[in-house]
């Protein structure tokens, strides 16, 4: 009956043992499960964390440019006013020099044609008067007979 008790208490101590064994495997395990459940976890939010910050990195990028190109867009129309508005200016300094020019041109021709006619008028007046003069003299001599 020793040697059954003893035997009795060995399968117990073994079958204690075995167990204990067993549930410290399955803690081990329990464990790990949850340290990578946790690692899963730590991934995926970091994964989570990098990808929002790259969108919100490129949508300030994308903001930012387009700020930029609204802001060529407006300097070049802004140039592009003031080369017309220089541009205008110039093409009506041109066209009031042009007229200028014109009635000066129109003026001195005026002058010249009005030069001219008094000219004319003054040699037409002078051949009458010559001639009147040469017709006196002629009158004279035939009336004196000369």
């Amino acid at each position: 009956m020793k040697k059954l008790l003893l035997n009795v208490a060995a399968l117990a101590l073994i079958v204690g043992a075995v167990s204990c064994r067993e549930v410290q495997e399955k803690a081990n395990e329990a464990g790990n499960a949850v340290e990578n459940a946790a690692n899963d976890a730590a991934n995926a939010t970091g994964d989570a964390l990098e990808s929002a910050g790259n969108s919100v990195k490129d949508a300030a990028n994308d903001a930012a440019n387009a700020a930029g190109d609204a802001v060529d867009a407006t300097g070049n129309a802004i140039e592009n006013a003031a080369d017309a508005t220089v541009e205008g200016a110039k093409d009506a300094a041109n066209a009031t020099k042009d007229a200028a020019n014109n009635a000066i041109d129109a003026t001195k021709d005026a002058a010249n044609n009005a030069v001219d006619a008094t000219k004319d008028a003054a040699n037409n007046a002078a051949n009458a008067t010559k001639d009147a003069a040469n017709g006196a003299v002629d009158k004279v001599k035939k009336a004196t007979g000369h």
